[in-house]
């Protein structure tokens, strides 16, 4: 058979990718004439007590009297995936399953003209490995099955299945431990603005909302995560967390550029350019969470996946780079009226406070986005919660930065100034001059 670059490439590339969306709970996957020469299915971190189950039924092959050795299921790491393109750029071996480097799991010569087959897999190497179907005969052979797969781990004391990957099993735990965090400072929140119910804005309200939304996804995700963990099924509690993670994605932008533009604080309106940002960030946050649930539910089996994966990673940048545009118009329109207005100290102050704002958001973004990813890259599969743990904390601290700087205050530092902070102030803007933000 002939090697083909590409698709191997591509194939590697999948395999990369469908870390991110590696639950490996039970997964039914229809598969209909579908000729690629690999499909990867999920990604699973096995102990020295895993098993995968792998049910596949109303098989139907395009061609007969094949050679079939080529075509079946196997389980391999990345780094030995890595090694097997080696072999096959080398012609050491002709299909990947033909490796020695790779855990054959069921090869289709085995069938003798049967249309399904069940077969249990015990894995006693702890490793994190990804199931991925091949078909070596990928120019004359099309292939259409019903695929059942669980992969899971065994407690050693009580025998119990443990369906989410070593390194990811403490996540229920972390994401309800983070849930009641929020529920917490909701509450804070609540007492604050009852305290300093003379100075609440709108925006203090929106704030809250904000709040609540993200705790109510954080305890849906927990169950979410509790019950796959138990039963491999999320038991509907995956819709509720797609439905709040949507609602807290849309708030928590919309917050974002309200505070950019300075609503509430600044002024009680918005101008025409900063709807437009609004227009733009909301409808983009549904394609986003569309996005996000096609590739959760999907899995990289799916010959769009990748597609959404992209679409996904591109409307999040958009986003990220949409909601700064606000903060830097009301930081310039600051500077202005600084120069201008006569109350320099005044000014200057929501100057400072916006170029603080301007510069979190920034490394919120960069962190949740490029951090997380390279750390969740580099750890090993046993400490994958680590990632999760510096998201939440970053989340968390943007949360309360943002919370502790617009908070209602009744002597507004803002109008609160002496001649002498007047004084300091003009200077200042004379040293702005010198600048560019």
């Amino acid at each position: 058979m002939a090697f083909s670059t590409r698709s191997v490439f591509l194939s590697l590339f999948l395999l990369f990718l469908s870390a991110s969306v590696s639950l490996a709970e039970i997964r039914f996957t229809e598969v209909r004439s579908d000729n690629r020469q690999i499909i990867p299915f999920d990604e699973f971190g096995f102990t020295h007590t895993g098993l995968l189950e792998l049910n596949v039924s109303k098989i139907s092959l395009s061609a007969t009297n094949l050679d079939l050795t080529k075509v079946g299921f196997f389980l391999c790491t990345r780094d030995s995936w890595m090694h097997v393109l080696q072999e096959l750029q080398d012609r050491e071996v002709s299909c990947a399953l033909l490796s020695k480097l790779v855990k054959v799991v069921y090869t289709f010569d085995r069938l003798k003209d049967a249309k399904a087959f069940s077969t249990v897999f015990n894995e006693t190497d702890a490793d994190q490995y990804t199931l991925v179907f091949a078909n070596c005969l990928e120019s004359q052979l099309s292939v259409s099955m019903d695929v059942t797969s669980a992969m899971y781990n065994l407690d050693g004391k009580s025998s119990r299945r443990d369906y989410l990957s070593a390194g990811k099993t403490i996540l229920p735990r972390i994401y309800f431990l983070f849930s009641l965090v929020y529920f917490a400072l909701a509450g804070l929140w609540i007492s604050v603005l009852y305290k300093k119910r003379l100075t609440v804005f709108g925006i203090h309200f929106f704030m809250l909302a904000v709040l609540i939304l993200k705790a109510l996804n954080l305890l849906c995700e927990a169950e979410d995560k509790s019950y796959i963990k138990r039963t491999g099924s999320a038991h509907g509690w995956d819709v509720l967390f797609y439905i709040f993670s949507f609602l807290k994605g849309i708030t928590l932008f919309t917050l974002i550029v309200l505070i950019g533009t300075g609503w509430s604080f600044l002024k009680p309106y918005l101008q025409d350019k900063e709807k437009k940002v609004l227009m733009i960030v909301i409808p983009l946050q549904v394609v986003a969470n569309i996005a996000q649930v096609a590739i959760d539910e999907n899995g990289p089996f799916a010959q769009d996946w990748v597609t959404w994966k992209q679409v996904f990673l591109l409307v999040d940048v958009v986003c990220c780079c949409a909601v700064l545009f606000p903060i830097v118009w009301s930081i310039k329109n600051l500077r202005e009226a600084a120069r201008t207005d006569g109350k320099a100290a005044v000014n200057l102050m929501k100057l400072t406070l916006f170029r603080q704002y301007y510069v979190v958001v920034i490394c919120y973004i960069y962190f949740t986005r490029v951090v997380v990813y390279a750390l969740e890259t580099i750890t090993s599969y046993r400490y994958l919660w680590t990632s999760v743990v510096a998201a939440e904390l970053a989340t968390l601290a943007f949360y309360v930065f943002t919370g502790y700087k617009f908070k209602p205050e009744a002597h507004n530092p803002y109008f609160v100034v002496d001649d002498e902070e007047e004084e300091a102030a003009a200077e200042a803007l004379k040293l702005e001059d010198e600048f560019e933000l």
